[in-house]
């Protein structure tokens, strides 16, 4: 049995207070509609998007800061979440309904579920003409985690690994129908935990920023390939110079 996803999708989730500007934010960046929303005390909803099946959630949390988590969709998360014990992960919760919720080596929460999903949505086209999309999550590692926290998500995915031209990054290669490339950053800054962003590829990378700050983004920082903002609540991801 392999502990290999066949899908991935990723969680935003937003500290108290943030759930409905968050929401609208990145429904107004996707374009997507939203589920009903489900869970004990409602906390949690899907972005749908307007084809392919659906890879980007939210979860409003009881306490705590904001973040990004992954769901591994895989074929059974209890024989996965052992696997991922034996490579240096902890279980944080088993769930009656089935997933798994994990702590990577490096401290990166992701839960294992197995839900089915295989169509990758497409861009979304904008009255200007600019495509984009939310494709890729970005793993952000303090240095002294890093060669440990890159050997356990290699592992457990089975993916091919490959070092960037740049030191600080290197790449996981999922299967091309998957929704989200996988970036691996080593940070300057020694950080506690692994935390992650994500970022959209776009046609036109200073019409998309526009686009985000009119929503109500805030630009943080511009690079030669990628724009870092903050959403209206915080958190940070990036607008890349790669096309759709």
């Amino acid at each position: 049995m392999t502990t290999s996803p066949f899908w991935v999708g990723a969680f935003l989730d937003f500290a108290p207070g943030g759930f409905e500007p968050g929401v609208a934010f990145w429904r107004g960046v996707t374009g997507y509609g939203l589920s009903e929303r489900r869970g004990p005390d409602g906390e949690f909803a899907t972005l749908v998007p307007p084809d392919g099946d659906d890879y980007l959630r939210v979860q409003a949390l009881g306490a705590g800061d904001g973040r990004v988590h992954l769901d591994l969709h895989v074929e059974n998360p209890t024989y996965a979440a052992e696997a991922a014990i034996e490579l240096g992960a902890h279980v944080l919760v088993r769930h009656e309904l089935g997933y798994v919720v994990c702590r990577s080596p490096g401290g990166f929460v992701f839960c294992l579920v197995t839900q089915r999903s295989a169509r990758r949505p497409g861009p979304a086209t904008w009255p200007d003409g600019n495509r984009s999309r939310v494709d890729q999550v970005c793993l952000d590692i303090p240095p002294a985690s890093y060669d440990d926290e890159v050997a356990f998500w290699q592992t457990l995915t089975g993916w091919e690994h490959e070092l960037s031209v740049a030191r600080e990054f290197a790449r996981l290669h999922p299967p091309a129908e998957q929704p989200l490339r996988w970036l691996l950053q080593r940070l300057d800054d020694p950080s506690s935990v692994v935390t992650a962003h994500l970022d959209l590829s776009c046609d036109d990378r200073d019409a998309e920023t526009a686009r985000h700050v009119g929503l109500g983004a805030t630009v943080v920082g511009r690079h030669e390939h990628w724009t870092v903002l903050t959403d209206p609540v915080g958190t940070t991801y990036c607008i890349t110079r790669r096309k759709p």
